[in-house]
């Protein structure tokens, strides 16, 4: 049921994007195109499941998801750059700033930030609901967020003494989480109903995500995850496989899926592709 459905909203926010992308002119317009090409689309899943949860439209849930999926884009075409992770491998695909240049990709992580907050704002929702959430994803994407996850991570590379577990779990949950977080509310936040729930899930399939992206960089296989791997072992930095040790990341990663499902239990068997994809995030090869 969850790989039917994520590859249903997989294509359905492909083709959104896909529309949104047409008017880009020229270079630019082509390198975003690349940017928002492949991926999982998990943030898109997690906003569009959320929003049939509770009751929300396709249409305005798409606006959402593509928006997400933006936004994701953007952050990895910056982190990418020479100046940051430099990474020339990006979904198997050369990194933007390799395919152009530097500068391209500076210029195309703004506009995809920049039409990210243009899908939501164009969103067909009551106008207290669309601040609502352009102003949550301002906060989940910067300097409160998924900014100053990036520079913590960044301060880290160089820090004198390594990061401890807590110092890690707070740079991840801005890094990787605050937009998954914001992905997984949006559905309720559309609906005008409470987040509790959806926030909680979402905290801790974010941290397991992260577990699983270490645990992959350890023995995951280049071709399948389309990235370079061994970055994190080689430079020395900490993470959850250095601190916990392989089998020990691997039980923190199962006990976050167990406890987002737990997030869910107000809700019955119409969740379950929700529980499904805890439970991905921490069996991927990519």
């Amino acid at each position: 049921m969850f790989d039917r459905r994520i590859a249903e909203v997989a294509a359905a926010v492909s083709a959104r994007l896909d529309a949104a992308l047409a008017p880009m002119p020229g270079e630019i317009g082509a390198a975003m195109r690349h940017a928002c090409g492949g991926g999982k689309r998990l943030r898109a899943f997690l906003v569009c499941e959320g929003a049939a949860l509770h009751g929300v439209e396709s249409a305005p849930a798409l606006d959402a998801a593509a928006a997400i999926e933006a936004m994701h884009a953007y952050s990895l075409v910056h982190d990418d750059l020479p100046a940051m992770d430099d990474d020339d491998l990006r979904r198997g695909l050369p990194t933007v700033h390799v395919k152009w240049d530097e500068a391209t990709a500076v210029l195309v992580g703004d506009a995809l930030q920049s039409l990210a907050f243009d899908l939501v704002a164009h969103m067909a929702l009551p106008a207290e609901r669309v601040v609502t959430l352009t102003a949550g994803l301002a906060r989940a994407a910067g300097g409160r967020g998924m900014v100053q996850g990036q520079a913590l991570d960044i301060a880290a590379e160089t820090a004198a003494v390594p990061l401890t577990l807590a110092e890690i779990t707070e740079l991840q949950a801005k890094k990787t989480g605050a937009l998954i977080e914001w992905s997984a509310q949006a559905g309720p936040v559309m609906a005008g109903a409470e987040t509790g729930a959806m926030g909680a899930y979402a905290r801790a399939l974010g941290l397991a995500f992260q577990i699983a992206d270490d645990i992959l960089d350890v023995e995951g296989d280049e071709a399948q995850t389309g990235k370079r791997l061994r970055k994190d072992g080689e430079a020395g930095k900490a993470t959850f496989v250095s601190l916990l040790g392989l089998d020990g990341a691997r039980k923190e990663a199962a006990r976050l899926v167990e406890t987002a499902c737990e997030a869910l239990s107000g809700h019955g068997a119409e969740a379950d592709c929700l529980r499904q994809a805890a439970r991905f995030v921490i069996s991927r090869q990519s």
